[in-house]
Order: C-alpha cells, then structure tokens, then sequence
C-alpha cells in the first residue's frame, strides 16, 4: 500500500476533523526531499494508530520510533511505522503547544513506544499522557530543563568553568 492510500483510507476512516493533512514536500535538491506524513489530530492519535495496527489492510505491527521536534510555535511528534506482512511503511505526526506539551501515549498499542516516548520526554519535554512510568531515561532525575529544547539554557558546572568552557 502507497503511502497516499493509508492517507485516503484513514480519511475516509476518520474524516478530515481527525486526519488534518498529508504533506508531501520534496523538490530537486537532495536536502529538499522530505518523506510524506499524515498529520493526526492529537488526542485522536490513539484510536488511528490502533486501526494502523489492527486493519488487515495495513497491519503496522512495528513502531520503528518516535521523535521529538521543536517548531518555533509548538512540539511534535513523529511516529515511522512499518508492516512486516505488507512490507510498507507510513509516517504520523502529532502537535502540541509549546508551553506544557502533551500527546497521547501509544504503548499499549506498541510497547517499543515505552522507551522512544521516556527519551522524548527527557530529552525534549514531551508528556505522553497515560504512558505507564514516564521518567528520564538518559539524564539523572535531579536534571533540570530539556536539552533538546530549542530554548534550553546549558547550567553552568564546575567542572566545565575549570576547563575554561
């Protein structure tokens, strides 16, 4: 299945107050050329994602990972997929606001999502609502901040004012 028709049938799944977009963006240039992707409504994500998932048509079984991108008007999340029966893939996008971002969790429909969804939030300060144990995964607790964050101020270290930097 084309990545165009996982957009027609979820739209005429879902309709277009849940299934917001499909962009395909790509020009000559090699740095221009970007895969298309489905953009979701986000608190809808969850129900798209298991009919990806549970639709003999195209029967995502593998979530090959999810990122965290900051925009300069909100956060996102980008969801690749992929259907070892049907050997297609297909790319979902979420939004959230910048201030308290938070997007619907989808490991119980994947469970690889457990520790994609723990780095984007350590790492970007994405919530994933209803994620089972959503703490940092890669900085220590005590951290403060998202380094990933566009707007991330790195804290000053001791160790770092003895190197000079």
């Amino acid at each position: 299945m084309e990545h165009q028709d996982i957009y027609n049938l979820l739209l005429e799944t879902f309709g277009d107050e849940t299934i917001l977009d499909y962009v395909v963006t790509g020009g000559e240039e090699e740095a221009e050329q970007r895969d298309p992707f489905i953009l979701v409504k986000t608190e809808s994500l969850p129900e798209v994602c298991r009919f990806l998932r549970d639709d003999e048509r195209t029967a995502f079984d593998m979530l090959h990972c999810i990122s965290g991108v900051d925009w300069p008007d909100y956060m996102e999340s980008v969801y690749h997929l992929y259907s070892m029966k049907h050997c297609h893939w297909g790319i979902l996008k979420a939004r959230a606001p910048k201030i308290s971002p938070a997007i619907p969790s989808v490991t119980p429909i994947w469970p690889a999502a457990d520790w994609h969804e723990r780095e984007a939030y350590d790492l970007m300060g994405i919530v994933y609502e209803g994620h089972p144990d959503l703490r940092r995964i890669l900085l220590p607790e005590e951290w403060e901040g998202h380094p990933l964050r566009k707007d991330y101020v790195m804290p000053e270290h001791e160790r770092l004012r003895e190197l000079g930097l």
